[in-house]
């Protein structure tokens, strides 16, 4: 006797048998995925107790202030240092660049000081005029360390000791912290109004080793100054950005009631636009090949001339144009057959599209569930943010020996200030500092810190994939119960937005946490990838950087395949119940089994709202740059002053965007499951009285299917019994 198979028909991509009562999504539903459900609860206990840890552990001035070579902050209250709440860097002409000096690895002390230098001055100037003014000694010694009072020492030794810095220079601050004060006059870089100053060292030295020192801070601090102007121009112009997003979102929301209405107008305007443009195109070449065609040296090939920088040399080619013509021409005929043989598709994508504008319309409230989505990602992303802040800043002050000497084999070991100087790293490593590196400890805590941010962002991807996934399971749920209403609106169950969100909350919150947990690992891998791929940028191991590039394709691929599965899966979820494994896989043959139908009905969606963002965008910043230029005679007087008018304009067409965007997100969750839903409906009923198509009546009407009434099946049944009666 045969064996019976244990693998379902669905696992072969068959269709489902599925509930002929089936009548909209299951309300009698279980729990789904639990032992998920189970551990992502743990986890989230687990991460607040990390959080309550790294704010016990952390202390967050170590970031908000600067620390000084002694790992004391500068400016903290209570502290010596309450006055003194710059950073001064005794020899800037050590440090190699910005980031080196923002992170507080810059190989010289560094000290807390109330004010930055206003004047060029060395050591060996200051004791020489300190004879005659003791107000030389008084200026300078503010920038020595607060222990040092002998302006007598010999130079050799305060140098040597690093009591106080051998020269300084005239510095403003920024970032908290003291940096030359560089002006460019008539193209030439000073500071002070000087091209070169004494290093301290009987050395002269030009301000561009200052430069070289602190590259990138003259771009910095001018681009403090403009913030401030921007700044400003915010304060000046809020009230109407908010108007003009207001704009924006009101503009939205019209495009998408209107699209029942112009879907369809919209796409085959764009589509003739396209093949009038790729006609021309194809004219015009020809024009030119015929133009050129006889004339001398036209009918070069292009591998004759090799690669040339001009490309106008290629256009006076005969091959070239010929080239055009062909590849212009394929795309005319792709474009012209894709049309032919997929009309059927394309009218069905256009007809679901129409149809989601009016389950938006039924459901308005749908449009407004992303601002709960905001608030929990802007939750998640602060208490992330607070946490990583925290871990970063666990633990006591470690000090590294800091040496200018390529040869010193005692640089980056951790040393103690305290003893530092009675060392032999001072003999053998001569100018060597003892100098602050970071915060950390020796306990098991401190020794995991790199771990536990570790742990902290990928249970960051994990919560914020999670809020993503409850609110497409939210909308998927509203909309089905939309779709699955056979009269609508009178069969919409009441608040089925919110019943959808108490379903995914009750049932699927293991389901959901599972599959945003597949998403946050490949996520956390790319991420971690991207990583070495930046810290091998200076490698010259041409296989491991193709090694990891193929990586890095691979899961970009792999991730955008895993959200285009999971977004479908939720569908499924939303729909019928089941777990996320079982829903995936019911969702994935489903969409195999009419593949073609989701190539059309994607591309199609994807081109409408692109389109829709950029008429959304672009003509409220019209509007935004005819206001803020002052050509608007009407309301020219209402202007605010601005220093930049780019400012509040750009605001308005990103901000523009991001609201068409927000909007049109729902409006593609609702297409998306309209569209399985309509799948679901064609493999499931076949239009009779007791399975009735819920299709819309466009959507029958291109398929050519027909819901038969009760009464006309009741009529064949009378008219089959009274035929035999005939007979007889």
């Amino acid at each position: 006797m045969a064996r019976k198979s244990a693998i379902p028909p669905s696992y072969y991509g068959e269709p489902h048998k599925f509930d002929p009562t089936f009548r909209g999504p299951v309300h009698n539903r279980g729990c789904t995925d639990v032992l998920c459900c189970v551990i992502f609860v743990i986890v989230i206990l687990g991460y607040i107790i990390l959080g309550t840890v790294a704010w016990m552990h952390g202390d967050a001035r170590k970031v908000v202030y600067p620390t000084d070579s002694y790992g004391q902050f500068c400016g903290q209250q209570g502290t010596p240092n309450a006055n003194k709440a710059i950073l001064f860097y005794f020899n800037i002409l050590q440090c190699a660049n910005p980031t080196v000096l923002i992170n507080l690895q810059c190989p010289t002390t560094q000290l807390c000081v109330s004010k930055c230098p206003d004047r060029f001055a060395t050591y060996i100037d200051m004791q020489l005029n300190y004879r005659r003014n003791k107000s030389y000694w008084d200026y300078y010694k503010q920038f020595c360390k607060p222990s040092f009072n002998n302006p007598d020492k010999s130079v050799s030794l305060v140098l040597q000791d690093e009591d106080c810095p051998s020269m300084i220079v005239p510095s403003r601050p920024f970032l908290q912290r003291c940096f030359p004060d560089f002006i460019t006059r008539n193209g030439t870089l000073t500071v002070a109004n000087k091209t070169s100053f004494k290093d301290g060292h009987g050395k002269i030295r030009s301000v561009v080793d200052l430069r070289d020192a602190a590259n990138g801070i003259t771009s910095l601090l001018d681009a403090k100054e403009v913030g401030v102007k921007i700044f400003e121009d915010y304060a000046s112009s809020w009230f109407w950005i908010l108007i003009g997003l207001v704009i924006s979102m009101l503009v939205s929301l019209i495009f998408i009631l209107l699209l029942r209405f112009t879907a369809g107008v919209l796409f085959w305007m764009v589509i003739f636009g396209v093949i009038v443009a790729v006609g021309y195109g194809i004219w015009h070449c020809y024009w030119e090949y015929s133009s050129l065609k006889g004339k001398p040296s036209s009918d070069i090939t292009i591998s004759d001339i090799g690669f040339q920088t001009d490309f106008r040399v290629y256009l006076q080619l005969t091959q070239t144009w010929l080239i055009f013509m062909i590849s212009l021409a394929v795309i005319e005929a792709m474009i012209i057959l894709v049309l032919i043989f997929l009309r059927n598709r394309v009218r069905i994508a256009i007809a679901l599209l129409k149809e989601g504008s009016k389950a938006i319309g039924c459901l308005m409230s749908t449009l407004f569930y992303p601002i709960i989505t905001f608030l929990l990602l802007a939750l998640c992303i602060a208490y992330w943010a607070v946490t990583a802040v925290f871990l970063a800043s666990s633990g006591d002050a470690v000090y590294k020996v800091m040496s200018t000497r390529p040869d010193c084999k005692y640089t980056n070991l951790t040393c103690d200030p305290k003893t530092f100087s009675q060392s032999n790293v001072t003999k053998l490593c001569p100018a060597s500092q003892c100098t602050f590196a970071f915060y950390g400890g020796e306990s098991l805590y401190h020794r995991y810190i790199f771990v536990l941010q570790l742990c902290n962002l990928l249970v960051f991807l994990w919560l914020v994939n999670f809020t993503i996934a409850l609110g497409q399971c939210t909308l998927a749920g509203a909309f089905a119960s939309y779709y699955w209403a056979l009269r609508k609106p009178e069969d919409i169950p009441p608040s089925p937005l919110a019943s959808s969100f108490g379903r995914a909350l009750r049932y699927h919150t293991g389901s959901l946490a599972f599959g945003a947990l597949i998403l946050s690992i490949v996520q956390f891998i790319r991420i971690i990838l991207e990583y070495l791929d930046h810290k091998l940028k200076g490698a010259h191991n041409a296989f491991t950087r193709f090694l990891l590039c193929c990586l890095k394709c691979c899961f970009w691929c792999l991730e955008h395949f895993i959200k285009f599965m999971n977004r479908n899966a939720y569908i499924m979820i939303s729909i019928y119940g089941k777990n996320f494994c079982a829903s995936a896989q019911d969702a994935f043959f489903l969409l195999m089994r009419n593949v073609m139908r989701v190539a059309v009905l994607d591309k199609v969606t994807d081109f409408l709202l692109f389109l829709g963002k950029l008429l959304i965008s672009g003509s409220v910043g019209v509007l935004a740059f005819f206001f803020f230029t002052r050509q608007i005679p009407v309301i020219q007087e209402e202007v605010p002053s601005l220093n930049y008018y780019w400012v509040p304009l750009l605001t308005v067409i990103f901000g523009s965007y991001m609201i068409a965007h927000g909007f049109f997100n729902v409006y593609a969750m609702c297409v998306d499951t309209l569209f399985l839903c309509f799948l679901l409906d064609l493999e499931k009923n076949d239009g009779s009285a007791t399975r009735p198509y819920y299709m819309a009546s466009s959507l029958r009407a291109i398929l050519n299917k027909k819901n038969k009434r009760p009464e006309e099946k009741k009529k064949r049944r009378k008219q089959k019994k009274e035929q035999p009666n005939k007979r007889h």
